[in-house]
């Protein structure tokens, strides 16, 4: 992930933080969740001379890529953890 996909995806988590840090994303519809985004998603489309349809693409892209990054770092995390006592630590 580059610098400015770094950015891009930090500034929209950062709206989200604020505008729904109290919301539990998985008691609430996903389409509540983007239009609570679409404020900031409008923004960046504007400056970045992109369409809306793009930015969120893009931020469900880097989102993914983000989220599969800290899956992979914590199973190296937690590898340690299977080789004690012989008892695996099974993680989903």
């Amino acid at each position: 992930m580059t610098a400015e996909q770094k950015e891009f995806l930090a500034r929209i988590n950062n709206y989200a933080n604020q505008v729904m840090g109290d919301i539990d994303p998985q008691k609430v519809r996903v389409s509540v969740q983007l239009d609570n985004l679409r404020p900031i998603m409008e923004e960046i489309a504007a400056e970045k001379n992109m369409s809306l349809t793009d930015v969120f693409i893009m931020y469900m892209d880097l989102q993914s890529e983000a989220s599969l990054r800290s899956e992979q770092k914590l199973k190296e995390e937690l590898q340690d953890i299977n080789q004690g006592d012989g008892t695996p630590f099974l993680f989903r």
